[in-house]
């Protein structure tokens, strides 16, 4: 598996808008596995991100297709600025 990590800043009052928007409300990025985004409990308007895919290949043609170039411009209006970003192969993992 392969994804990224973001750090997002949002803009008070714009988390309700954020958790209403989809990085791929119809389904269409393939390979997407899981999207998980974490509220820090000492600053509500920091907000981590952790997008998963099937491979690095799936995550960079989801991430260079002019659909998600939309919908991430659609999201940064929620947003004080743009993301930090960490991307990177998963080495781990385990479910329960």
């Amino acid at each position: 598996m392969y994804g990224t990590v973001a750090k997002l800043r949002v803009k008070p009052g714009g988390l309700d808008e954020l958790k209403n928007w989809s990085p791929d409300p119809d389904g269409q990025a393939r390979g997407a596995v899981a999207i998980y985004a974490f509220q820090m409990d000492d600053d509500p308007n920091e907000v981590y991100t952790v997008a998963l895919f099937e491979s690095r290949e799936a995550y960079v043609a989801n991430a260079e297709s002019p659909e998600q170039d939309k919908r991430y411009r659609q999201m940064l209006k929620s947003l004080e600025g743009e993301p930090e970003w960490h991307d990177g192969e998963v080495v781990y993992h385990q479910e329960y």
